[in-house]
């Protein structure tokens, strides 16, 4: 039974999901990092919020994990190359707080508009301060998106509720979406800049977007402009920001997340002309059960099913395409464990092609199984996640080509690996639709079905050799399953996929290569 440790607060929902699917959990949440490492060995699986930092450090204390599953959006406190390149997948929950984060973008601006916290507070302290707090209006106001996905999106049609101008910049956002949501697409930030009256951010911070609110940013924006931040911390650079507000160019901020969080003390919380709230973008009931529930559901699909939704280093795969590739999988990982027992030499270059139905099929899974069965043999620690990150580190070019050509068989995969002395590839397809088959060896037909234990012997195509191989299996006391010939014409090279039994001994297989006509004999392991 897969193992989840839950290391954050959240909703009760998510440990009933786990448990109704069969998935075992434990709760420990305020962990240290220290008790974190300590805790985490045996654990398949981790959920968490905003509070847990998951670094490299605790990544590589944590050798059974296998998913990372973050209830919200943004995954910054999570160490996503290091979980990459451990082979874990790191998933989030973007669609489950969207409406939440958006209304509370939206009540931050009215707030910030009218003044609401400052006059709460000064008439509770019993004053009756009327004039001191007049606002603005939103109405006929300029709202300019920094973002316009999920959230963004629905910002934007609430605020076309207050009868609000929007204009957005986001580099994926297409006319006709802009033109669906009725809103404005501008071509850059000084366009934004120009014509906002209010600001708000949605975008995740990554190296581009870290502190692209600053002081010349700002000097950009019209003055008396209020900006809003709901995303992630560190995209303003809160002391530009602070100047900006004193000298009066930025009439206005509402700030929800900060560069240092829980944040004691910060540069915005001594102004008066300042909205601050800890944190609160996800913090609804409703939002707190959504996210919860679809953390759980995502974990365990991935745990139970092998299904991949929302993850931020891994192509999607539905529970239903994992179902329906299962066999290609097998057939992808035994021709990328094929070619990589036989690799002895240092990889350059692997090519996988796919023709026929397999080709109109997402085959990123595909490739990334072949890749990492290719390199197992030669890498410890190897798979789907981190084999692409792993080809790159060591320079291995990966290419994948789908063909609309015929092919003699109804579907086809071809792993051609190109290393430092020469090129080699193996084809294969599916016989009743879902049992793998090879049928092609460096360019020569043959048709064999994989078992536990094989030997691999390229020959001359001369007589002999079958009789002299049985003495020697024989003599060792090897049996013999299957026995698969194939060659590319009278008198050239020809290739023997035998089928045995059990492993054979070093020693059989020295005898082996010792054989007049054998060239290379070696033994694999599927």
């Amino acid at each position: 039974m897969p193992k989840v440790l839950i290391a954050d607060k959240m909703s009760d929902s998510a440990v009933e999901v786990f448990h109704q699917r069969g998935v075992e959990t434990e709760v420990a949440t305020g962990l240290s990092a220290e008790e974190l490492k300590q805790k985490l060995p045996g654990f398949d699986g981790l959920a968490i919020r905003s509070a847990t930092k998951v670094t490299r450090d605790v990544l590589e204390a944590a050798g059974d994990l296998r998913v990372i599953g973050r209830a919200g959006v943004g995954v910054d406190n999570v160490d996503t190359d290091a979980a990459t390149a451990r082979g874990v997948v790191v998933m989030n929950t973007p669609g489950g707080n969207s409406v939440t984060t958006a209304e509370h973008a939206i009540s931050l601006m009215l707030a910030m508009a009218r003044r609401i916290p400052q006059a709460d507070a000064s008439t509770k302290a019993g004053k009756w301060e009327k004039s001191k707090f007049q606002g603005v209006e939103v109405t006929n106001k300029t709202l300019g998106l920094v973002g316009c996905g999920n959230i963004g999106a629905i910002v934007a049609e609430r605020a076309r509720g207050l009868r609000m101008k929007v204009v957005a910049y986001d580099p994926y956002l297409t006319v006709e979406r802009a033109r669906d949501l009725g809103i404005r697409r501008v071509k850059n930030l000084e366009d934004l800049y120009a014509e906002a009256d209010f600001i708000t951010l949605h975008v995740p911070k990554t190296e581009q977007t870290t502190g692209m609110i600053d002081k010349a940013a700002m000097q950009q924006m019209k003055k008396g402009v209020r900006i809003i931040n709901c995303a992630r911390g560190g995209l303003i650079v809160e002391q530009d920001l602070a100047d900006m507000l004193k000298d009066g160019h930025v009439a206005g901020a509402a700030i929800d997340v900060y560069d240092e969080e829980p944040a004691r003390e910060n540069p915005l919380f001594e102004l008066e002309n300042t909205v601050c709230t800890p944190h609160l973008g996800a913090s609804t009931s409703e939002a707190q059960e959504k996210v919860a529930v679809q953390v759980a559901e995502q974990m365990a699909d991935y745990l139970l099913t092998g299904a991949i939704s929302n993850a931020i280093n891994m192509p999607s795969l539905t529970a239903e395409e994992s179902a329906h590739l299962g066999p290609y999988m097998t057939l992808a990982e035994q021709l990328g464990s094929f070619a990589g027992q036989l690799t002895e030499s240092g990889v350059q270059k692997v090519n996988i092609e796919y023709e026929g139905a397999v080709a109109r099929l997402n085959t990123r899974p595909l490739t990334q199984a072949a890749l990492a069965a290719l390199l197992r043999p030669m890498l410890d620690s190897v798979n789907m996640v981190n084999a692409p990150v792993v080809a790159r580190e060591r320079d291995i070019e990966v290419s994948e080509v789908k063909h609309e050509r015929d092919s003699d068989y109804q579907t086809l995969l071809r792993v051609t690996v190109e290393t430092e002395r020469q090129t080699r590839s193996v084809a294969g397809t599916l016989f009743g639709g879902d049992k793998p088959r090879l049928v092609e060896i460096k360019g020569i037909p043959i048709e064999a079905e994989l078992g536990p234990h094989m030997l691999y012997i390229t020959n001359e195509d001369k007589p002999g050799l079958i009789g002299a191989l049985g003495r020697t299996l024989a003599e060792a006391n090897v049996n013999i399953a299957t026995f698969h010939l194939g060659r590319q014409s009278r008198g050239t090279d020809a290739i023997a996929l035998i089928e045995v039994d059990d492993a054979m001994s070093e020693q059989t297989l020295e005898k082996i290569r010792g054989l007049d006509l054998v060239k290379q004999a070696k033994a694999l392991r599927f």
